[in-house]
């Protein structure tokens, strides 16, 4: 085996998506319920495992397009660090692990688990080329990450969280496909054919609509009866000009930068765009367990 180069492909970086897991255990108010605080902490690292799994099979299937790609032929397959029996070797074996100890958590964490597995899977054998269909798989990642934390400590999830969730999912992933038809230009539809039923006319009023909807909905969540019974608080509506912030520099970023390929790097790397998502979680925890 080559476990240096297994783990690169696993893509921990992208890791960041997973901590999408513990809004749940935030937002029910259970941070210092330590069972609750362990059983997030291990679907956490299921989900590093069972995401890392994928995005191995995702280079096996993608190989030949990652190899004509500026980026992604620095990755351990492409490159020919790894070669394809230990690909598959690793897919498999993370695999079963990670459902293994998927059912440690619970039977209800098990089912969520499978339901990601199954539609990644489709996406990199077939729903990649759906036009729309193929963002709204990326985006449900995220959304079933939260639902999985959720179920990990049975807590009832607002819809709002939920509604939030994925519209900043979607919002990412159009900004990525964007990003991707940028950088390769021409040869676009050569590295990914889905990319021709996009433009970046077509992509940037997709942004703007669910731009839109994403600050209106975190709003409405901030002031709705539901969330001020639940927090016995109305000043959750003071963490609104974060979250305008870090749009409009997500936003920034990728108009003027040109950035957006992989929305995790871009985040640890603008160190504007980092500080106001500290400033969004610290107020937001405050606010949530100390305001009165």
């Amino acid at each position: 085996m080559a476990p240096g180069e297994i783990f690169k492909s696993m893509r921990p970086q992208q890791w960041l998506k997973n901590l999408f897991i513990f809004a749940p255990l935030i937002f029910s108010e259970n941070i210092f319920d330590r069972s609750m605080l362990l059983r997030t902490l291990l679907a956490f690292g299921v989900f590093c495992l069972l995401s890392g799994a994928l995005y191995i099979l995702n280079d096996l299937k993608d190989l030949e397009e990652d190899r004509r790609h500026p980026l992604k032929s620095k990755r351990p397959l492409a490159a020919g660090e790894l070669k394809k029996r230990q690909a598959v070797a690793a897919f498999v074996f993370l695999s079963f692990i990670s459902l293994i100890l998927a059912e440690v958590v619970n039977q209800e964490f098990l089912w969520i688990c499978l339901v990601y597995f199954v539609l990644q899977t489709s996406y990199s054998f077939a729903l990649k080329h759906v036009v729309i269909l193929d963002v709204f798989i990326v985006a449900s990642g995220f959304f079933l990450r939260v639902i999985a934390g959720a179920v990990a400590i049975k807590v009832q999830i607002s819809p709002w969280l939920l509604i939030c969730t994925t519209l900043l999912a979607l919002f990412l992933a159009l900004s990525k496909r964007r990003h991707e038809i940028l950088l390769l230009d021409e040869e676009a539809a050569n590295h990914r054919p889905i990319l021709k039923e996009y433009s970046p006319y077509l992509l940037d009023q997709m942004i703007s609509v669910v731009t839109a909807s994403t600050v209106i909905a975190y709003c409405l969540y901030t002031i709705s009866g539901e969330t001020i019974e639940k927090f016995g608080t109305n000043k959750l509506i003071l963490t609104v000009p974060f979250v305008l912030y870090g749009i409009f520099r997500y936003l920034f970023l990728i108009h003027q930068r040109a950035e957006g390929g992989t929305p995790e790097t871009l985040i640890l790397k603008d160190r504007p765009l980092l500080l106001d998502i500290f400033l969004w979680i610290v107020s937001a925890a405050l606010i949530i367990y100390f305001a009165e």
